[in-house]
């Protein structure tokens, strides 16, 4: 009886595709919130961060690439895989430019000090890895 309700649950939600276009728009919508703030607020404080590192403050500026154009090429399915890759990175400079303190921490209800930074960097490496499926703007493979 058990196997049957499984068999009949997982012929009912057996929709991968799906699946994956809702991991795309989850972690592309959540991050162009972030992009959004820096259009609203500037990338200024990030320049000074770079700046302090001996780094040229204009890099600031990959942060709208990361922040913005790779998330909206996420959510259309376009070049899923290498946008996915560049997010992944963009989280991993931005944990490692202000996280790293938090490494060995842990929050007020038991989460880990980097769960959030966590979840958005393997959120892109699965993406990266699962591809967009068949839900894209173009249906040519070539530029999913």
């Amino acid at each position: 009886m058990l196997a049957s309700a499984n068999q009949w649950f997982t012929r009912l939600t057996d929709h991968q595709d799906g699946g994956k276009l809702l991991l795309r728009l989850t972690f592309g919508i959540l991050m162009l919130f972030h992009g959004v703030a820096k259009i609203q607020h500037g990338t200024s404080w990030i320049s000074d961060m770079l700046q302090a590192q001996g780094i040229p403050g204009f890099v600031a500026y990959g942060v709208y690439i990361g922040e913005i154009i790779v998330p909206i090429l996420m959510i259309l399915g376009l070049f899923t895989r290498p946008a996915a890759f560049i997010y992944a990175v963009n989280l991993l400079v931005a944990t490692l430019m202000v996280g790293t303190g938090k490494f060995f921490t842990l929050t007020d209800v038991g989460a880990w000090g980097l769960e959030n930074e966590a979840l958005y960097f393997f959120g892109g490496i699965i993406i990266m890895l699962l591809g967009s499926g068949r839900y894209s703007i173009t249906k040519n493979e070539a530029y999913r």
